[in-house]
């Protein structure tokens, strides 16, 4: 059996290889905030980042670029646990995954910054309620911590996404169609220069959903020409993206675009199958501490290294507080987010028995009925048991061939 025929064959088990790449980027990031991150470095170790961490600061001043690979890694799973499903199922699933680990990180990052407000004012009551709801940017109210930017991105992303599960269900073809059809309307909002386009299309970030997308129906399908060009120019607006925004950052473009190179050089082997044989349980469960680890990191991360500046040489306290802060998510984890999901999840499929007729699953046979070379039928991954990325931070706004908001973080 190929390597690709195993991938597609093994496109119902849990890809443990996402679990991994997930807390790497995490990582990535954690790593650049408290290192490479230019501000933060003045105001939490009060000297630039250079004489902070020199030479350890020139490779991990790209690690905001883990958010890229987040948005890739999205695009994958949010179709692989889409696949089959109703609107309203896609919809319930999305708030389980989403809201038991924000709502208690937001509160807990509001308690620290508001007793320790070193890196921030204290945030009004009415800004941490608005925060809650995760729309506190339509709302016009800021982010209690940075990191929840990408949050909105990614809704931006679930509502697009949504429009083809209303349009009959997910098929190869249609989601073929919709890869194409939002990469060409990211183009044309560029040109448009409306800012309501820009807030639907994101022309910044949609390649790399997209390119999560084609990868996953690589892996379902099989490669096809129709795939392949889809991350072709997928790649392509990638590296124009990333070139813009490493010449805002006052970065070398070139680097950016070979760590974004190496994403879809990684996603490519991993819906191809050829990383069917990594199946270690520990990738798992560090996926499973990436979304609450991400929503504390920040902030504070930076009120602990702020705190403890001096006590103990810069590396040692970097890295104690990226372990305190994996140790918080693990809390966090079973603390909060599993208790509060279970029961949300019997609430909302409670409530939706009353209002919803029965649907009837989809059967993955009818894509291999018009859809030729479908692979094995992939059995529905549980949103919520399911790797996924919904990794939040702030990168407000950037425009895909202009900067028309603040620069991200």
């Amino acid at each position: 059996m190929s390597a690709q025929q195993q991938g597609r064959r093994g496109g119902g088990t849990r890809l443990v290889i996402i679990d991994g790449l997930r807390i790497s980027a995490a990582l990535m990031v954690a790593v650049y905030h408290y290192t490479s991150h230019e501000t933060a470095s003045r105001m939490i170790w009060g000297v630039p980042r250079d004489q902070a961490f020199p030479g350890f600061s020139d490779v991990f001043k790209y690690g905001w670029l883990g958010v890229e690979l987040f948005f890739m890694i999205s695009g994958f799973v949010i179709c692989m646990s889409s696949w089959g499903r109703s609107p309203a199922q896609f919809t319930r699933s999305r708030i389980v995954r989403l809201f038991p680990a924000y709502w208690p990180a937001v509160l807990i990052t509001a308690l620290v910054v508001t007793i320790w407000p070193w890196v921030r004012g204290r945030p009004d009551i009415d800004d941490v309620l608005v925060n809650l709801t995760m729309l506190n940017v339509p709302a016009g109210v800021g982010y209690i911590d940075p990191v929840y930017w990408t949050l909105w991105a990614e809704t931006r992303f679930y509502l697009l996404f949504a429009l083809v599960l209303l349009f009959r269900g997910l098929t190869l073809t249609r989601t073929i169609a919709f890869g194409y059809g939002w990469l060409l309307c990211a183009l044309l909002t560029v040109g448009a220069k409306l800012p309501l386009l820009d807030a639907i299309f994101q022309p910044m970030y949609a390649p790399y959903f997209v390119a999560g997308i084609a990868f996953y129906l690589i892996h379902r399908f099989g490669p096809d020409i129709r795939l392949w060009g889809l991350v072709g120019l997928s790649y392509a607006l990638a590296a124009h993206s990333v070139t813009r925004l490493s010449e805002l950052r006052h970065l070398n473009p070139a680097t950016g675009v070979v760590v974004v190179t190496g994403y879809f050089l990684t996603l490519g082997l991993i819906a191809l199958g050829y990383a069917s044989w990594i199946r270690w349980r520990w990738l798992t469960t560090a996926g499973l501490l990436t979304y609450p680890f991400y929503l504390l990191h920040e902030y504070i991360g930076w009120t602990i290294i702020k705190g403890a500046h001096g006590v103990a040489p810069r590396y040692v306290v970097a890295l104690a507080t990226l372990a305190l802060m994996l140790l918080a998510a693990w809390v966090l984890h079973h603390i909060a987010e599993k208790p509060i999901a279970s029961w949300l999840k019997k609430k909302l499929e409670a409530a939706a028995g009353r209002t919803e007729p029965a649907v009837t699953r989809m059967d993955p046979a009818l894509d291999r009925k018009t859809e030729p070379g479908a692979g094995t039928p992939v059995p529905a991954v549980e949103p919520w048991n399911a790797p996924t990325t919904e990794i939040p931070g702030s990168r407000p706004g950037d425009g895909l061939f202009r900067q028309s908001q603040p620069t991200r973080q």
